[in-house]
């Protein structure tokens, strides 16, 4: 039985079906190791609301970051980065390029701490705000380095930098928090751990592209090679799923910041794990959006009606959502108190309206890759007006846990609407999906030819 079976196994881990399940499970390690984060540091840190708020500001600086890695997997595959040697010259300018940024922005973030810090409703943690423009570029780095291992097949690597992140990121976090840093530790594991993925990441592309030769990275160029294009451009080819991105993480987050502002230290803690909860419905409609995107994609070429693809995929949501919100509804107390401890349980009024608020915000994630998919960018404009009065709203309301996830719930709805009134927009009018309701939107000319990358946003705070 062995020997019959054993070329199909043989067969199946080279098969480009094993790569795409073995990133797919290194994505889901790599949260399930954040969620252990979030239980861990909820328990460790007294101030938890504080840390939240930060790790929210992050996920937001993160945006380009996480549509770069994709950008650049494609361009990779597609061999415009250059091959071998050609590809590591392009890379290093890009380095090159991006350290003399992060220098610049880290001296500004330093001088802006306070301001920053205030803003995120941080005032006594001013050095560990000054972290998190640095991070971001930090991350920004190690993602860019992640899509060119993708663009050269190397998945492997890919995944085991994904669970590292998360890994060492817990490991220097709690330490450092331990040791007497307390919110600023923690939040610096973030940091951290991206600097150590980006060594990993450099040292894999070295390993495979490198010839014996060359010298593991110089200020001066080396050898004949010559960059494809720089940095900048790159970054501004991509401008439309970073745009698209951002207004999801805005929606995703700025409740968390805007709570720290508006609630004591122990609600905001308690506010803020409950969020962590809420987010279930986040992880199903990114696990949908990697269906959704390609077969939206593949049918608007085929002059196919796209609609069915997204009601599929909304239902997978509505039907996830039923056990989620009986739960929020019934157990959210024992819930959270089983979880995270029984002092981070006194906001537990709030998760079923911020349950219920994330799974519709889940709801628009799709109609945001929908979109994309059928290369349209009008949206961005009525969705990124709900991120922004989003807080505005926020700010005045009440300081009650339970009441100020319903004005939560309330902009979410608000923003469904808007996105899947904008999704049909071009059916209604008689579109098929294809490229006629990207003309009757005016957009067509601003996107290339290529399919618009998926963005998969971090659900765990």
């Amino acid at each position: 039985m062995r020997k019959r079976i054993q070329p199909a196994l043989d067969n199946l881990r080279g098969s480009d079906t094993a790569k795409a399940a073995g990133l797919a499970g290194a994505m889901i390690a790599n949260n399930v190791i954040a969620l252990g984060s979030s239980i861990v540091f909820a328990r460790l840190i007294n101030d938890y609301g504080a840390l939240a708020a930060l790790v929210s500001y992050l996920l937001i600086l993160t945006v380009a970051g996480q549509a770069m890695q994709v950008a650049t997997a494609r361009e990779g595959v597609l061999g415009h980065l250059g091959r071998g040697e050609e590809l590591l010259a392009t890379l290093e300018r890009w380095g090159k390029s991006l350290g003399l940024f992060t220098l610049v922005a880290t001296v500004v973030s330093i001088l802006l701490r306070q301001p920053i810090a205030d803003l995120v409703g941080v005032k006594h943690y001013a050095w560990a705000a000054a972290a998190g423009i640095p991070a971001g570029c930090m991350y920004l780095e190690v993602s860019i380095l992640r899509g060119a291992l993708q663009g050269v097949g190397d998945y492997k690597s890919v995944g085991y930098s994904l669970i590292g992140e998360q890994g060492s990121r817990l490991v220097t976090g709690a330490i450092l928090a331990e040791a007497g840093l307390g919110v600023g530790g923690a939040y610096l594991g973030s940091l951290l751990s991206y600097v150590a993925m980006t060594a990993y990441c450099a040292w894999r592309l070295y390993a495979q592209l490198a010839g014996e030769q060359r010298r593991r990275w110089s200020w001066s160029p080396s050898g004949a090679a010559r960059a494809a294009f720089g940095l900048w451009h790159h970054v501004w080819r991509a401008w439309v799923p970073i745009a698209g991105l951002a207004v999801i993480q805005l929606l995703q987050n700025l409740d968390l910041i805007t709570a720290k502002h508006q609630f004591s230290k122990n609600v905001a803690s308690a506010y803020a794990v409950d969020a962590v909860a809420a987010k279930v419905l986040i992880w199903v409609a990114m696990g949908a959006g990697f269906y959704l995107v390609p077969e939206v994609s593949r049918r608007r070429a085929a002059g196919e009606d796209t609609r069915p693809v997204l009601l599929r995929t909304l239902g997978i949501i509505g039907v996830c959502a039923i056990p989620c919100l009986l739960v929020y509804a019934f157990g959210a107390h024992p819930l959270l108190s089983a979880v995270f401890g029984k002092k981070r349980a006194i906001a537990s009024s709030a998760l079923l309206p911020l349950g219920a608020a994330f799974t519709v915000l889940a709801a628009t994630y799709l109609a945001v890759q929908y979109m994309l998919a059928l290369r349209r960018i009008a949206f961005l404009v009525a969705i990124g007006l709900v991120a922004v009065i989003e807080p505005i709203l926020l700010l005045q309301a009440s300081k009650k846990p339970a009441a100020f996830a319903s004005v939560v719930l309330a902009v979410q709805v608000v923003g469904a609407v808007l996105a899947y009134g904008l999704a049909l927009w071009g059916h209604r009018r008689g579109g098929t999906g294809s490229g006629e309701a990207d003309r009757e939107l005016g957009v067509t000319a601003a996107l290339s030819d290529e399919p618009e990358p998926q963005i998969t946003p971090e659900p765990v705070s």
